[in-house]
């Protein structure tokens, strides 16, 4: 399996409430609505809690600020997710997603990668 790890900064203007709505409602239904034509096979959000025990954290460790939230995205392999870019549908559903993320995403303070999961501890 690879993974595809999106952490999110929210564009200027927004609250951290409108952008997690955003984000768990509208961006969510559109990521499902092409996840065949992208080849994925899991979608999770991982919404950051700017609570006390976040800031304790932070400061403990002398951390920048915190991401708004982390996307991770499943894929068979790499070869499958690039498989993708040759596909029109995964192409339109591609720009559809990204069209979308720049009306709530701050991408340039953002950072995407793609890895392989190690599982270390399971259950």
């Amino acid at each position: 399996m690879i993974k595809l790890v999106f952490c999110l900064r929210r564009r200027e203007g927004l609250s951290r409430e409108e952008f997690q709505r955003y984000w768990r409602e509208d961006h969510a239904r559109l990521v499902k609505q092409h996840k065949d034509a992208l080849g994925i096979l899991r979608y999770v959000q991982v919404h950051t809690d700017y609570g006390a025990m976040t800031d304790a954290l932070r400061k403990s460790r002398r951390a920048d600020e915190p991401f708004d939230g982390v996307a991770e995205l499943w894929y068979e392999s790499i070869e499958a997710m690039q498989a993708s870019g040759g596909n029109p549908d995964a192409r339109a559903a591609g720009k559809a997603l990204y069209e979308d993320e720049k009306t709530f995403i701050d991408l340039e303070r953002s950072s995407i990668w793609v890895g392989q999961e190690h599982e270390i501890i399971s259950g």
